[in-house]
């Protein structure tokens, strides 16, 4: 676990992704990983260090849903993101007491 005194706080994109998805999901585990610099220089880097991502959620709303449908919740509550601010996302999506 990192250490909150040298911890990164999290940029605009990142903290926009983190409040849309606890707003239109409820999350029970919510992992959000910039991945940017490991695609510094490679297209869809804008140069802003927020335009490629990880995510991993844990939500009630996936239980009884395809993967496609849960990776749609996903992308439906980040559509605006999506449009221009976040290059790639990649998603890991399950229903409380799915295994990891």
């Amino acid at each position: 676990m990192p250490d909150p005194a040298t911890a990164v706080p999290p940029g605009p994109v990142e903290a926009a992704i983190r409040e849309r998805l606890v707003a239109d999901l409820a999350p029970t585990l919510l992992e959000v990983v910039n991945e940017s610099a490991l695609h510094t220089g490679h297209r869809g880097d804008d140069g802003s260090g927020e335009s490629h991502f990880r995510v991993e959620i844990e939500a009630a709303a996936f239980a009884g849903r395809s993967r496609v449908e849960r990776q749609r919740l996903v992308n439906r509550a980040l559509a605006e993101l999506l449009d221009g601010r976040i290059h790639a996302l990649a998603i890991r999506a399950r229903a409380p007491g799915e295994r990891a």
